[in-house]
Formats: C-alpha cells, sequence, structure tokens
C-alpha cells in the first residue's frame, strides 16, 4: 500500500481490506479516513480520484486503516462524528452518537420551541430547563442547543446535563466549549439526575443504555470499543430506563415531557413499564425513518399529546 500514488489506488486497497476485515462500508470507511488525512471531505476524495498522495500521508492512511481493520470505530479514528449539523469530538470516554438520536433532537426542539413561543418569558425570568440524562459527549444538548441558537432562543433555555462518568463529561465540556454553547449548559456528575431538583424540568432527555445483556457480545465488533456501561440496559435492556420512570414525577414539571430513545424492539414495553410505573401517565412512542419504534414520549395525563399506549 505504500507504494501506491494516487487517491483512487490508496482507495482500492484500503476498500479491499476492509471488506476482508468483516467493515460493514468499506468504501465509505476508506474514503472518510483517506479525506480525514487529507483534510479535505469525502467530496474533495470523490472528485479527484488521480490526485497524488504524498508519502507522509501515506503513512498516516495506513495507520488508520490499520486501525480500522482492527475494529475500531471510524469516529474515534478522526476523532469526531458529524451529528445534526455538528461535528463532535469523540473518543473512547463517550458512546459516538448515532444518526437515529437525531429524532429525538428534533423533538426536543420542537417542545421547547412551542413553549417559549407560546409564552414568551419576560426580561428577568428564570430560563427555560431541560434535562439531558446521560449526556456521554453532550450531542443531544449540544445539537438543541444550537438548533436553538439558529432561532435566536439559546439565551432562554438552561440546558442540565449529567453522566455518572466523570471522563464523559469531561468530552462533554470540551464539545460545548468547542461550539460556544457551554454558557447555556450545566454538566452535573450524577447516577441518572441530582439528588434535589428545584424548581423541575420542563423538558427531561434520555439515550440511555437500552442493549440487553444478552445481546451485547453478539454487536457489532466496533461497538467493543465504546464503553459497555453506556450500552448495557440489564435483562430486557429496560433496567436503567424504568429508574428514570421512577425519577420523573420528582423532576418534571406539572406540564412537563421526557423524551426517550429506546431500542427498536422495546416499544410496547416501554409502554407498560410507564403505565406500571406512571399510572395516568401518557406515553406514545414514534417510529425513525426504518419504521421502527425509537422516540417514546412521557407527559403526565393533563399535557396533550398522542393518545396514551400509542405506538406511532
Amino acid at each position: 500500500m505504500a507504494d501506491a500514488a494516487t487517491v483512487s489506488a490508496l482507495v482500492r486497497e484500503a476498500t479491499a481490506r476492509l471488506a476482508a476485515s468483516g467493515a460493514g462500508s468499506p468504501r465509505l470507511d476508506a474514503e472518510l479516513l483517506l479525506a480525514h488525512v487529507l483534510h479535505v471531505d469525502r467530496t474533495g476524495v470523490i472528485a479527484n480520484p488521480d490526485a497524488p498522495v504524498g508519502t507522509g500521508a501515506q503513512a498516516q492512511y495506513e495507520a488508520g486503516v490499520a486501525r480500522r481493520e482492527a475494529g475500531e470505530p471510524v469516529a474515534y479514528i478522526r476523532g469526531f462524528r458529524e451529528f445534526h449539523g455538528l461535528a463532535l469530538a469523540t473518543d473512547a470516554r463517550a458512546l459516538i452518537p448515532r444518526p437515529e438520536t437525531e429524532l429525538l433532537v428534533d423533538a426536543a426542539l420542537a417542545e421547547v420551541s412551542a413553549r417559549l413561543t407560546a409564552a414568551p418569558r419576560s426580561a428577568g425570568a428564570p430560563a427555560l430547563r431541560v434535562a439531558d440524562v446521560g449526556t456521554g459527549s453532550g450531542a443531544i444538548a449540544l445539537a438543541l442547543l444550537a438548533a436553538l441558537r439558529a432561532r435566536r432562543m439559546a439565551d432562554r433555555v438552561l440546558v442540565v446535563a449529567t453522566d455518572a462518568s466523570a471522563a464523559a463529561l469531561e468530552l462533554a465540556r470540551e464539545n460545548a466549549v468547542g461550539h460556544g454553547l457551554a454558557d447555556h449548559v450545566r454538566f452535573v456528575e450524577a447516577d441518572l439526575l441530582p439528588p434535589v431538583v428545584d424548581p423541575p424540568y420542563a423538558l427531561v432527555c434520555a439515550n440511555l443504555p437500552y442493549v440487553a445483556t444478552a445481546q451485547i457480545d453478539g454487536l457489532a465488533r466496533e461497538l467493543s470499543f465504546e464503553p459497555r456501561v453506556a450500552l448495557e440496559g440489564g435483562p430486557d435492556g429496560l433496567d436503567v430506563v424504568r429508574r428514570l420512570l421512577d425519577r420523573l414525577p420528582d423532576v418534571l414539571a406539572a406540564d412537563g415531557v421526557a423524551l426517550l430513545e429506546i431500542g427498536a424492539d422495546q416499544g410496547e414495553a416501554v409502554i407498560e413499564a410507564v403505565a406500571a410505573r406512571l399510572p395516568g401517565w401518557r406515553c406514545s412512542v414514534e417510529a425513525d425513518l426504518a419504521g421502527l419504534p425509537r422516540l417514546a414520549r412521557v407527559a403526565r395525563s393533563a399535557v396533550a399529546g398522542p393518545a396514551e399506549g400509542a405506538v406511532a
């Protein structure tokens, strides 16, 4: 591979190697890794197949391809992942943000925007409080705040981002500073939420571990590089989600809403969990772009929303 001199030759050989290693998207991975080394986007790689690549860049590329062959995620090799329009730093301190989680961000943005526009806050009024539980890299909190900033609403919102991992919170803080959002988010090391919550949250967002223990070892090899604690959710995947449900009556405002990402096979189970733990509360489940259950919306019975128990 060291003798290859053009973009197309490098990508071709790397694609073959990654395919042989079992990578799920070998050509895409090869192109992304080369784009990273050359400091261009993937389009630049595709549009310039005959461009020569220097020996130094080839050596860097070879090292990246070797790491990917061993199963390491592309996001860790590149050091960042695109999520909801943001380039977020990623490393082994936290789970890599997934595209399906953007559905939760969109729903959170709709909830916050509706509250701010329906009842505009007067000067000096306390900020609307949002919790991002299990923030990891800070993806949900920062994507929400960036979208609110674009709408000139970020100054009226405070996000409390929690995680049980101090290392994950460090990464989230780095991302917040990098995107100029640190003034709008408070990072708290806690198991789910701090013991004292005053005032309550208008919105609770959570992408908690939801993979069943028995399924962990059968996941794609690259997931073994990510923190297991951020993936494993107990026998049926919902242990941590249930613990959060138990906290909601004490932390959620009377008209508050919780948005929870769930596994594709957990739609009915999460509705049953809400019915058992929060009698009279409403729970509906929204499907992702693939048509799979992905987002649970939980609210007190007085809050308008989809019919209780509905799976979209």
